[in-house]
């Protein structure tokens, strides 16, 4: 653990948050993605098939991954349970259009070729990691068919953007730290999420800095 991780970790956090009270303050769930969210909680699910398997108190890190993997996989469950219930009304159905077999299939694919060992666990390890690669273009997808983006909803995939930065912040600092440190598969997929947001910071960052609301191009 090193200042990096943790910084994501919370960022990580903080965007969960964020979208929350987006959606219990303004009693409303436009502007967001089903179907990303969807897709992360296809992307925990299938990663974190360890909390079966794995001693929670082993260690304080063990207790510590533990808590991070039930807390994103029950938030995660949680945001599609408002989303097609409490506020199914609010819901941008005509706008949440992007088709996530494109994004599932080439994942799936991904994981049978390139992977760190032929088992199943490290299949599905692999295809989590190269479908969350990904499982935010819906949203952003949705956020360039609509154009303008609520404050609390640009803050939220802020974070969500800052939290896979500061991962690969964390990458470097373990790559110059630790002996043998060597994880292409992270680093790669890592690379494409964190690219796919620079469109979205830049106009982030652009209109803050002239205290307007976030608008993206079409």
């Amino acid at each position: 653990m090193n200042i990096f991780r943790l910084a994501g970790d919370l960022m990580h956090v903080a965007s969960i948050f964020i979208l929350l009270l987006k959606m219990k303050t303004s009693k409303s769930c436009a502007g967001i993605s089903l179907r990303t969210h969807l897709l992360y909680l296809l992307v925990f699910c299938s990663r974190y098939l360890d909390l079966f398997f794995t001693n929670p108190v082993k260690s304080w890190l063990t207790a510590y991954n533990t808590i991070m993997k039930i807390l994103f996989i029950a938030t995660s469950a949680y945001t599609i349970f408002l989303m097609r219930k409490k506020y199914k009304q609010t819901y941008s159905v005509a706008h949440d259009t992007f088709r996530v077999q494109f994004l599932i299939a080439p994942a799936a694919v991904l994981a049978m070729i390139f992977h760190y060992k032929l088992s199943f666990f490290e299949l599905v390890w692999a295809f989590s990691i190269y479908l969350e690669s990904v499982a935010i273009i819906p949203q952003l997808y949705l956020l360039q068919k609509t154009g303008e983006v609520e404050n609390l909803t640009s803050h939220y995939i802020f974070c969500l953007g800052s939290y896979r930065g500061l991962y690969i912040l964390n990458w470097i600092w373990r790559f110059f730290t630790e002996t043998y440190y060597r994880h292409w598969i992270e680093w790669t997929a890592g690379i494409v999420q964190t690219a796919l947001y620079a469109d979205f910071f830049y106009y982030y960052f652009l209109n803050k800095t002239k205290g307007k609301k976030l608008k993206l191009p079409p």
